[in-house]
């Protein structure tokens, strides 16, 4: 009988309470060597604060680290987990923007010093981004904030992936697909497979049930600050893994899509800039339309393009009513981070809050109450901080924003990327039951199972549009094959 693979790392016992959220309920997490454990639960669920005291970048309340068999508790940070051969690929990521590709190694690479310290750091991201992701077209010289949101998570998870003088037994992925499209999220997913089979280990945060159960060898569930089930991946179907977080697993698309193309006016009208053979985007009134392709291919220039020049009806844009943008890039695009939960909800409907020249507090804050139990967001107070909440409950207020206003459009840039999947069924309710109402959406995703919640799809490639297709002419075989041919002219 084989040996037990040897454990990495442990930790008993971790409880971790942010004033009257209990983060954690004291959590035991064990770590073997050659497996990727696979980590599931809904937003708030305690998977992030878990990896980060994992990470060094936050210290439990109570309980013990092990690692290799010593006790580290005392003194653990963000160093001693280098050292010891723990990174993570944070759902936020860490890269500082100003700086270069290169540079951001050095961050996390001090070894990389001395006269020539910076041509050796780019030699070393370049072959381990050209490893992880072929054809990714980064160089090491570009500073990171010019980067897109997906060519910045490449950086990261390369970063996190390169060795210099500390070893690599354990990498945490939190989130790692969320920003990048199908190509390259199953270029990563290949790879975590082969450092796996290579001795070390991953923990692979997923919020796609998918990926989560194609690629971990154990998956343990995480609900409300506890470990509520752990078992051997194959253990688990999707619908018996949706139900062990806490969710009912139900059919999540209709299959009466009534088309609302010959209801009059379109409400949106669009041609990207690069278009040139008149080929144009519409969208009428009620319509969810699907912007696919893959990611940095002008989807998400065109939600811009409309949200800031749509209502001048130009000869290229032209949209007939209010609108609202959800980013996907919360960080850079979408939250207030000085703000409170309440008032990052009501700053696009501060004119139906105001009184004269003041805005009524007591209807802020009972439209940000409304759309928090609509919306579950997971907090005891919207006024606290807007960064009290996770990543996914931070999304969730954004929706909450555009879902509150009067806008008659929508404009969705990804905007699901780390949210769990109870919460998805949720919001594709939502958004149908908005539909229906009137209101028009226009959602770039790089996800096939949400363009089937779309009534029409169009797919980008290099900045055009390369074919339009109805909601009964679309199958993820014409989508891929599109994305990656010209249409023909």
């Amino acid at each position: 009988m084989a040996d037990t693979p040897a454990e990495i790392v442990r930790l008993d016992g971790a409880e971790k309470q942010f004033g009257a959220v209990r983060a954690l309920a004291g959590v035991d997490l064990a770590i073997r060597t050659s497996e990727c454990l696979g980590l599931v639960g809904h937003n708030g669920a305690g998977k992030s604060t878990l990896m980060n005291i994992l990470a060094g970048t936050a210290a439990p309340d109570r309980g013990r680290i092990t690692i290799e068999g010593r006790d580290l508790t005392f003194g653990y940070g963000a160093a001693s987990a280098h050292r010891h051969g723990i990174r993570c690929v944070f759902q936020e990521l860490s890269l500082c923007p100003n700086l270069t590709v290169a540079e951001n190694l050095r961050i996390m690479h001090p070894a990389l010093s001395g006269f020539g310290w910076q041509r050796r750091a780019g030699r070393l991201i370049t072959a381990k981004l050209d490893e992880i992701f072929p054809g990714h077209g980064i160089s090491a010289g570009e500073i990171v904030g010019d980067l897109s949101i997906a060519r910045r998570q490449m950086v990261e998870v390369a970063r996190a992936f390169t060795v210099t003088e500390e070893p690599l037994r354990l990498v945490i992925l939190d989130e790692p697909t969320s920003s990048l499209d199908a190509r390259a999220a199953g270029q990563l997913l290949a790879f975590v497979r082969q450092v796996v089979a290579g001795g070390a280990s991953t923990i692979l945060i997923s919020h796609l049930l998918g990926e989560i159960l194609g690629t971990a060898d154990r998956v343990m569930v995480m609900r409300d600050g506890k470990v509520v089930d752990a078992r051997p991946a194959g253990d688990f179907t999707r619908n018996s893994l949706v139900s062990a977080m806490g969710s009912v697993a139900r059919e999540e698309i209709s299959a009466d899509f009534a088309s609302k193309r010959q209801e009059g006016v379109a409400q949106v009208r669009a041609q990207p800039l690069s278009q040139g053979d008149g080929r144009e985007l519409t969208a009428f009134r009620g319509e969810v339309v699907g912007l696919a392709g893959l990611s940095g291919h002008g989807q998400t220039e065109l939600l811009v393009r409309l949200a800031t020049e749509g209502r001048a009806s130009s000869e290229r844009y032209h949209v007939a009513g209010p609108v609202a943008l959800v980013a996907g890039d919360r960080q850079s695009d979408g939250i207030f981070p000085l703000w409170s939960i309440a008032r990052n909800i009501s700053v696009r409907s501060l004119k139906a809050l105001s009184r004269g020249l003041l805005i009524d507090a007591a209807r802020e804050a009972a439209l940000a109450d409304d759309w928090r139990r609509r919306i579950n967001i997971r907090t005891p107070d919207v006024a606290n901080n807007i960064l009290s909440l996770s990543g996914g409950n931070q999304q969730k207020a954004l929706f909450a924003r555009a879902f509150g206003s009067d806008a008659a459009i929508v404009l969705m840039d990804d905007p699901l990327r780390g949210v769990d999947v109870g919460t998805k069924q949720e919001i594709y309710a939502m958004i149908r039951a908005e539909a229906a109402e009137g209101r028009t959406f226009l959602w770039y995703t790089t996800e096939m199972d949400e363009l089937r919640h779309c009534d029409h799809v169009y797919v980008f490639r290099n900045g055009r549009i390369v074919a339009d297709l109805a909601r009964d002419a679309l199958s993820e075989e014409k989508v891929l094959h599109s994305s990656f041919e010209e249409a023909a002219s």
